[in-house]
């Protein structure tokens, strides 16, 4: 008999809402290909924690140029704002203190020229914080390399009696007889005990702030009070600090002479941009005193403060005398550290004899004595 239409069977789809379409797939492989997708995804992240990392390590290094060569205590938030002060004013009134923040950012910009563009992007926040951890950075580590070194090099030059104790920083200061007369101001006498024990007490007449040079920073240790800028900035504690600093810790052990000729100075960029070790005599300040970390005030001393006389000194030269006198001093710098090359002095005589040039004629003639064979 045959069937009507109302009787015809159903299709597949319509036979059972319970029937699945799903093709049965082992759970071993739904597994493999769950891994393998987040495996794809951390690789993702990991190539971008990766990149960001470089990123980090990168401005945080350029950051360190900062208080090594552009100001030592100024902040870069500080710099832009003056710039930018600028660039919006039209008044010619400025003080020493905005003059000093926009030269630094001249020599800022001039280090890292891609900040002036960096500054008008939204996100410029993030790369101040990288720079400012790496200016940071170098900072600690400058002030804890001297901080070791220093007991070494007093011991050595002074042999003090007790000697200059490297792990305990207590002991120095004016408390060690050695430590004290290399902070004592120029125009006081550290070998008369009424000055000691002044110094000491914090007496009237006796107290020591960033308005005096220290002794320390006099070659031999000694100030001519009719003539205060002989041997300033010449003493041999401020070479062996540099040369810490900037070129290595071993280069530190001979500053008898001058540098050893080889030219470092075109080698070494961040050396060559402070020749004349202007943060280096903070730096070495602190390192001899009892204060155990770095701070901008101690005691009646203000750090600030005295890195701008220092700075002041080279960069506010009261005339051409005076101008021509830091030119010196930096020449005198330059060749303490780096030496001096004669390059410029070989006539062309002397290099033509010279088995480079030797060598390249000989190898010339060979040519020409087989041609003339032919």
């Amino acid at each position: 008999m045959s069937q009507t239409a109302d009787s015809q069977p159903p299709s597949p789809l319509q036979r059972s809402p319970a029937l699945s379409t799903t093709v049965t797939t082992p759970e071993s492989a739904r597994q493999r290909r769950k891994i393998a997708a987040l495996e794809e995804k951390l690789q993702v992240l990991e190539v971008g924690h990766a990149v960001k990392q470089r990123e980090i390590n990168y401005y945080m290094s350029q950051g360190r140029a900062i208080r090594r060569t552009v100001t030592l205590y100024d902040s870069v938030e500080d710099l832009i704002c003056e710039n930018d002060r600028r660039s919006e004013a039209e008044d010619d009134d400025v003080t020493i203190d905005q003059d000093r923040l926009q030269l630094g950012y001249v020599t800022l910009n001039g280090f890292l020229p891609w900040l002036h563009q960096q500054v008008s992007n939204l996100e410029y926040e993030d790369y101040l914080q990288m720079l400012k951890k790496g200016a940071d950075g170098a900072r600690g580590d400058d002030t804890a390399k001297l901080k070791s070194l220093i007991p070494d090099w007093v011991n050595r030059d002074l042999k003090p009696n007790p000697p200059v104790d490297r792990e305990d920083k207590h002991g120095r200061g004016f408390m060690h007889d050695a430590c004290g007369r290399l902070l004592c101001p120029t125009e006081l006498d550290w070998q008369n005990p009424i000055v000691k024990a002044g110094i000491r007490d914090r007496a009237d007449g006796h107290i020591v702030t960033e308005m005096s040079w220290p002794t320390f920073l006099y070659e031999k240790y000694t100030a001519d009070q009719n003539n205060l800028e002989q041997g300033l900035f010449k003493s041999t504690l401020l070479v062996q600090a540099f040369k810490a600093i900037f070129t290595s810790p071993s280069s530190a052990k001979d500053v008898d002479g001058d540098g050893d000729g080889a030219n470092i100075i075109e080698n070494n960029r961040r050396a060559q941009k402070d020749s004349s070790g202007k943060k280096v005599k903070t730096h070495l300040r602190f390192a001899l005193s009892s204060v155990t970390s770095w701070r901008t005030v101690d005691g009646d001393f203000d750090y600030t403060q005295f890195w701008r006389n220092i700075v002041d000194f080279f960069e506010r030269a009261p005339g051409r005398i005076a101008q021509r006198n830091v030119n010196q001093l930096l020449t005198w710098w330059t060749r303490k550290v780096f030496g001096t090359s004669r390059r410029a002095e070989i006539t062309d005589a002397v290099k033509s004899k010279m088995s480079v040039n030797a060598l390249t004629r000989q190898r010339a003639q060979l040519d020409d004595a087989l041609f003339d064979s032919d």
